[in-house]
């Protein structure tokens, strides 16, 4: 029964995925843009591009994203890569599907914004949930939290490094475009990511996962060699199984995949995930 839910969860994931992608790109095509407002992160800097060039816009997606997405797969794996993947490219395709939808959103432009930052926000918490990512700065914003770790041992949040980059795309847009479409665009990102927040309990934090097992040394010695992450090691005991070694490891959201994936290949283990806002040294 376990191998079957774990054959079956994998192509539910990439099914989940596709359907985010596609709730995200018919939020930007049929309610964001035509209310003058656009997407955040690197999806943000696709839209400035096409609004200043004239390029399609699916063609600028995928010139922004295409980096960060090779970056992705050799520094997150090759696992992350074909699901960050499989989610830019239906993401790509939905942008230019619903062009083509006669749908228009006759109501305020702040409700418009509002109501297509919650169905962006669903869309990208689905896509989180199950591993993937269509954007880049995401992306971006865990490279460096993993390259910070790899060279001080030290655990950082995503969250300053993702609002300075959405930043410097509203910085953008209020020069570029115009001050309406900035703060449009402001409020995209505040209900957008309130949503995801909710769902996935604060994706851009740090995430303490704690594991109760008697194989102690070979789950470590996994995470090691998995996510060049190191444990604390404490004593425990339990009323029926007796002495246990509980393991405290500190992760990012996007490691949280590979870290179930190490759980479950082992037997008689007890986890939990919490949320950690900050680490003091």
């Amino acid at each position: 029964m376990r191998k079957l839910s774990k054959r079956l969860g994998e192509p539910f994931s990439y099914i989940m995925i596709a359907l985010g992608a596609l709730m995200a790109s018919f939020s930007v095509i049929c309610i964001l843009i035509p209310n003058d407002a656009i997407d955040y992160g690197t999806a943000g800097i696709a839209i400035i591009i096409n609004k200043l060039s004239g390029l399609n816009l699916s063609v600028c997606v995928a010139l922004v994203f295409t980096p960060f997405l090779i970056l992705g797969t050799i520094i997150l794996g090759k696992k992350f890569g074909i699901k960050a993947i499989l989610g830019t490219v239906v993401y790509t395709v939905g942008l230019e599907v619903f062009k083509i939808v006669p749908f228009e959103l006759n109501i305020e432009h702040f409700l418009a914004v509002a109501f297509g930052g919650a169905i962006l926000g669903a869309g990208l918490s689905l896509i989180l949930r199950h591993g993937g990512c269509i954007d880049g700065s995401e992306i971006f914003a865990n490279i460096i939290v993993k390259k910070f770790y790899d060279m001080t041992g030290r655990n950082m949040s995503m969250t300053p490094i993702l609002v300075g980059f959405n930043a410097c795309v509203y910085i953008a847009v209020f020069i570029f475009i115009n001050r309406n479409a900035a703060l449009m665009s402001l409020l995209v990102y505040v209900v957008a990511t309130s949503i995801i927040n909710h769902f996935t309990d604060h994706y851009e934090a740090i995430k303490q996962v704690t594991i109760i097992t008697k194989d102690a040394d070979e789950i470590i010695a996994c995470i090691k060699k998995d996510l060049n992450k190191t444990c604390t090691i404490m004593n425990s005991q339990g009323a029926i199984d007796g002495d246990n070694k509980m393991l405290i490891c500190y992760i990012s959201y996007f490691e949280l995949a590979k870290m179930k994936e190490i759980i479950s290949s082992h037997k008689g283990v007890f986890s939990t995930v919490s949320t950690i806002d900050e680490i003091l040294r």
